[in-house]
């Protein structure tokens, strides 16, 4: 079974395990409808998809 020839030193572990981080600080605020939103990305308010500001879809009604 394959084995590491030499020691990951701690600095070495610790960059790579840097990514692993909560993305729930970084949210934008919608200009139109005020809600928090993930930056550059399309979310749902009350049954339409908004874009920068702009609604892009609506949503269907099943009937």
């Amino acid at each position: 079974m394959p084995n590491p020839k030499r020691k990951t030193s701690k600095t070495r572990r610790d960059k790579r395990r840097t990514h692993y981080k909560a993305f729930a600080k970084d949210l934008s605020i919608c200009p139109t409808t005020g809600e928090h939103h993930r930056p550059h990305r399309a979310f749902w308010h009350e049954g339409k998809l908004y874009y920068r500001g702009t609604v892009v879809m609506e949503k269907e009604v099943a009937a």
